[in-house]
């Protein structure tokens, strides 16, 4: 059977059929165009494309739509690689004690254990997430909630952070919770 497609945002992707017992692992699936969970970040939302679970571990995807001059703290992932696709604007990503300055097409990989961070250019921007092995989706997710609750504190996205394997080295910019 063909791999079917998600046509509504937030709505679980559908799925080819497999001969596996759990019908949600080792299948394929398909988000069309605005399809994938949204998570609400306050001054920045991202979109859920593909989570470790649907990828076996794989990887994990989330669409990020940010302002301009947006950006998180340096900071450290211990447990996956990053990589940025830039899908419209411009984004300054700092890497260890380099700058590269990505323009919409540009890719970025950072590998784990690298500190790193970036800054959205002078226009609202949107870019691709990839952790592999899948990861963060969680991260964002607690955020969420706490920016959600009022209780974003710099401590509190650091206790977040380490819940999930990502140190934070450098200060919270404003904007960011």
């Amino acid at each position: 059977m063909a791999p079917h497609s998600s046509s509504a945002a937030g709505s679980r992707p559908s799925r080819a059929a497999s001969s596996e017992e759990d019908p949600w692992t080792s299948r394929a699936f398909v988000h069309l165009p605005g399809a994938g969970r949204p998570i609400d970040l306050g001054g920045f939302g991202m979109v859920v494309k593909a989570t470790t679970e649907e990828t076996d571990g794989a990887f994990s995807l989330l669409e990020a739509s940010e302002p301009a001059g947006f950006g998180p703290p340096l900071h450290i992932h211990e447990d996956c690689a990053e990589a940025f696709y830039i899908l419209a604007g411009k984004y300054h990503v700092f890497v260890e004690d380099e700058t590269f300055h990505g323009p919409e097409g540009s890719f970025i990989f950072v590998p784990a254990g690298l500190r790193h961070g970036f800054r959205v250019g002078d226009v609202a921007s949107r870019k691709l997430n990839l952790y592999t092995p899948g990861a963060m989706v969680g991260y964002f997710d607690d955020l969420s909630a706490a920016i959600a609750a009022d209780a974003a504190t710099p401590e509190a996205v650091d206790a977040i952070g380490r819940r999930h394997a990502m140190r934070v080295v450098g200060p919270i910019p404003d904007g960011y919770v």
